[in-house]
C-alpha cells in the first residue's frame, strides 16, 4: 500500500469523519455554547490521558511489532501480550473511575454534578480498549480498506449517538455520548477483524510474553509520556484562559484548535495508518530519506492549500461551523494556520523517533515543548491576549521543528 493509495482510503474515511464532526460540533455549538465546549475539551483532554492508561499505552507498539514481524507465532505473542495488558489496566481504571468519579467531575469540570458521566466510563473502559487494540492490529497489518470501513462506521455512530443525546440532554448529552461512542464500535470492528485471515481467537488467549512485554513496554512509556504531558498542558492553558480572559475565550481557543484538528485530519491520519509501519520496516538509510522527502512532496503542498484556504474562509467556517457567538475567534487564524504548517513539516521528521523506537529522545521533546508552550502561552497571552495563544503555538513548533532536523541529521545521514 504506497503513500498515495493509503491517503486516498484515508481521505474517504476523513471525509466522512468530517463531516460527522462538523454536524456534531454544529448541534454542540448552538445547544451548549461557547463555554459548554471548553468543558467538552476538558473532558476529551481526560479521556485521552485515561485511554493512554487503560490501554497500557501500547497501541503504537502494536502497529510497529504487527507490521515489522513476520511469522504469526512471533505476532500472536504480541497480540496476546497487549489484550492482557490492556484488561488488567482496564479493570484498575474503572475502579478509580467508579470510586472517584465526584470527585474527579469536580475536579476536571469544576462541578461534581457530572459525576455519572465518569461511572459510566468507568463500566465500559475495557469496550475502548479492546477496540483499539483490533484498530491496531488491522494498521499493523496494512488491512488499510477495512481499517476505513471501521473508522467511517465510528464515525457514523458517533454522529447518530452524539447528535441524539445532545439534542435531549444538551451538555450531559455531549459527555454520556463521548464515552460510549467507541464502546459501540468496538462490536463493529471485532465483525470485521473475524473475517480477516489472520485472525484466530486462540491468538489471544495466551497471557503475557516476557520479550514481548518489554518490546511494547518501550513504546508504552513513551505513549504514556506523550498521553500526560500534551493533553495536561492543554488542561493547564484552558483554565489559565478561562480563569484570566473568560471561559468564553476558552471556547474560542477550544474553536480554533478544533478546525485545525478537522482539516488537518487527512495528513494526521495517513501519518498514523501509513507512516509509523512503513518507517518501521525501512532499515536502509538511504531508503528511509527517500520515503522522507517522498512524504513531504506529498503532503506539505496539501496542507499549504487546506491552510490558506481555510483562513481566507474564516468567517464563513465560523459561521457554518459553529454560530455568530464564535466571531471573536476570527483573529486567531493566521498564525494559527501558520503553526499547523510548520506542525505538519515537523511531524515528518518527528514519525522516525517513534518508528525507530528512539525512547529517550521522544519522551525528553514530548516533556520540554509541551512544558515550553504552556510558558509560551502564559507569556504571551499576558502580552497580547488570546491571540497570543497562536503565537505562542507558531514559535513552539519552529523550534520543534529545529529540533527534529538536528535528530534527522545527526541518526539518519
Amino acid at each position: 500500500m504506497t503513500l498515495i493509495k493509503t491517503s486516498i482510503l484515508s481521505g474517504i474515511s476523513t471525509f466522512i469523519k468530517i463531516i460527522s464532526s462538523f454536524i456534531i460540533n454544529k448541534i454542540v455549538a448552538l445547544y451548549v455554547g461557547s463555554s459548554g465546549l471548553a468543558i467538552i475539551g476538558q473532558f476529551q483532554n481526560f479521556i485521552s490521558i485515561i485511554m493512554t492508561f487503560s490501554n497500557g499505552a501500547t497501541s503504537q507498539g502494536i502497529v510497529k511489532y504487527t507490521a515489522q514481524y513476520q511469522t504469526m507465532e512471533e505476532k500472536q505473542k504480541i497480540f496476546s501480550t497487549s489484550v492482557s495488558i490492556r484488561l488488567i489496566c482496564s479493570f484498575i481504571i474503572s475502579i478509580i473511575l467508579l470510586i472517584f468519579a465526584g470527585y474527579l467531575s469536580n475536579l476536571i469540570l469544576k462541578t461534581p454534578e457530572f459525576g455519572s458521566v465518569f461511572r459510566l466510563f468507568g463500566l465500559t473502559i475495557f469496550l475502548f480498549s479492546l477496540n483499539t487494540v483490533l484498530i491496531s492490529i488491522l494498521n499493523g497489518q496494512k488491512e488499510i480498506k477495512k481499517y476505513t470501513i471501521v473508522n467511517i462506521c465510528g464515525s457514523l455512530v458517533s454522529l447518530v449517538i452524539t447528535s441524539s443525546l445532545v439534542y435531549f440532554l444538551n451538555l450531559f448529552g455531549a459527555l454520556y455520548a463521548m464515552v460510549i461512542n467507541q464502546s459501540i464500535v468496538f462490536f463493529v470492528t471485532l465483525f470485521f477483524v473475524i473475517k480477516s485471515n489472520w485472525f484466530k481467537f486462540e491468538y489471544f488467549k495466551h497471557f503475557i510474553d516476557k520479550d514481548s512485554f518489554l518490546k511494547l513496554s518501550k513504546y508504552s512509556l513513551m505513549a504514556i509520556v506523550s498521553a500526560s504531558v500534551v493533553p495536561v498542558s492543554h488542561l493547564f492553558i484552558r483554565n489559565y484562559l478561562g480563569e484570566n480572559l473568560g471561559w468564553d475565550s476558552a471556547g474560542y481557543w477550544q474553536g480554533i484548535w478544533y478546525i485545525s484538528t478537522m482539516y488537518l485530519m487527512l495528513v494526521t491520519t495517513t501519518l498514523g495508518v501509513y507512516y509509523l509501519p512503513r518507517l518501521s520496516e525501512i532499515v536502509d538509510k538511504n531508503e528511509l530519506k527517500s520515503e522522507i522527502i517522498y512524504g513531504y512532496k506529498i503532503v506539505m503542498p496539501i496542507v499549504f492549500l487546506s491552510a490558506l484556504a481555510i483562513f481566507l474562509l474564516k468567517d464563513y467556517i465560523i459561521l457554518i461551523a459553529f454560530s455568530n457567538e464564535f466571531m471573536p475567534m476570527r483573529d486567531l487564524f493566521a498564525w494559527q494556520m501558520i503553526g499547523d504548517c510548520i506542525k505538519i513539516a515537523s511531524w515528518l521528521l518527528s514519525y522516525l523517533m517513534l518508528a525507530k523506537a528512539m525512547t529517550k529522545l521522544f519522551i525528553f521533546s514530548e516533556i520540554f515543548f509541551s512544558v515550553s508552550f504552556v510558558l509560551l502561552c502564559v507569556c504571551f497571552v499576558n502580552l497580547y491576549g488570546l491571540v497570543g495563544m497562536t503565537y505562542a503555538y507558531s514559535l513552539n513548533y519552529t523550534i520543534y521543528f529545529i529540533f527534529v532536523i538536528f535528530v534527522f541529521k545527526g541518526k539518519f545521514l
